[in-house]
């Protein structure tokens, strides 16, 4: 749980808060890679990190609560705190354990612990930038302050979420063939739960992961591979990314020169770094497929549901994680490193920086697509 912890508040922002503490100052190249893995151009070390500690504390604190008095019903107190204050960690940081065999399959009609964990692993998953500038926009409003507006990078975040998550439990709602004992709500709670979990990254999951249509799994490959907010505990590619790839797609069919988004201009930089992201992801996961395809037994979607969630850092599996080879499972370590860490963070830390060009080459177009 420790271990968890440290990794879903991030390592940077571990580290640099103890040096906040600590008084000491934090080298420039130190800097450099924190606003890197924490994918923002700027921010006040000192007041950001005292944030991101505050909404930790407040959310799993008030899980924790929450699922200690829901387990108080069939565990001793003491037992009971401690699955609380676990799972609530666990939610939160997007870790996907569970002290439990089934993780929650035995809680899928239980309705305060699934809107529960939902709740902690949405805060967790849209990130601590949105966070705190939702918190700044309601200080505004209740102190009659103007102008009060989210940020872009907010608005894309919140707006992306709910279409994926929504397109998720949708999907998953009319794909699959559940048990005739299950009611219409149950049905779209456990969607609902298994969209949410694939989507913040969080790894629980309600139903038999293994027993899902192959819809349902691509679904859930698909929500996996997009993933969580940048500045959350979540992984995967980050919907701001998605948000920014489908503006750039969408300005270029109807010919502008500029990315516009909720009337504002998103700049080439990011465009080619969203770009960039997705290819880098796409060759990973392509990599591990051509390894783990000549060297596993099991079904290509199966073993694709497997490298995604590892390069998700999801958790999520269809069951077949423990009968993997040697080699499968260093592949798979190798690429949960790597996605949590993230390819642009591992750039700026071992790739030297970039020398300004003294010239440029003659312009010539290609023929594409």
């Amino acid at each position: 749980m420790s271990i968890f912890q440290i990794g879903g508040v991030g390592y940077m922002t571990f580290i640099i808060f103890v040096a906040y503490l600590l008084g000491t100052r934090v080298s420039v190249r130190a800097s450099i890679i924190a606003k890197e893995s924490l994918a923002t151009e700027s921010f006040i070390l000192g007041r950001f990190f005292k944030d991101v500690f505050l909404f930790t504390l407040i959310v799993e604190s008030i899980g924790a609560f929450i699922l200690t008095v829901l387990w108080m019903k069939e565990f001793p107190l003491k037992r009971s705190i401690y699955l609380g204050i676990f799972h609530s960690v666990s939610a939160f940081c997007t870790a996907g354990f569970s002290l439990f065999s089934n993780s929650f399959m035995n809680y899928r009609d239980n309705i305060l612990l699934n809107m529960t964990v939902n709740i902690i692993s949405i805060v967790g998953g849209i990130g601590f930038f949105v966070l705190i500038d939702v918190k700044r926009f309601f200080v505004k409003e209740l102190k009659d302050i103007r102008p009060r507006k989210l940020t872009l990078h907010s608005k894309i975040v919140l707006l992306i979420t709910l279409i994926v998550m929504t397109a998720g439990t949708v999907i998953i709602f009319v794909s699959e063939k559940w048990p005739v004992a299950m009611t219409f709500y149950d049905r779209l709670m456990a969607s609902a739960f298994q969209s949410i979990s694939a989507s913040t990254t969080d790894g629980f999951n309600s139903i038999d992961i293994g027993s899902l249509s192959a819809t349902s799994l691509t679904m859930l490959i698909v929500l996996m591979f997009i993933g969580a907010s940048p500045g959350s505990t979540g992984g995967g590619m980050k919907t701001t990314t998605l948000g920014t790839l489908l503006g750039s797609v969408n300005a270029y069919l109807n010919g502008r020169e500029s990315v516009n988004v909720f009337g504002r201009e998103i700049s080439w930089e990011t465009v080619m770094k969203a770009f960039s992201v997705f290819c880098l992801f796409i060759v990973i996961a392509l990599a591990d497929m051509l390894i783990l395809a000549n060297v596993e037994k099991f079904s290509y979607i199966r073993i694709l549901f497997e490298v995604i969630s590892a390069l998700g850092n999801t958790g999520l599996s269809t069951g077949i994680t423990p009968e993997l080879t040697f080699v499968g499972k260093i592949v798979l370590t190798i690429t949960m490193f790597v996605g949590r860490v993230g390819p642009l963070t591992l750039s700026a830390a071992f790739i030297a920086k970039a020398k300004p060009q003294a010239f440029r080459y003659p312009t010539e177009n290609i023929f594409i697509g």
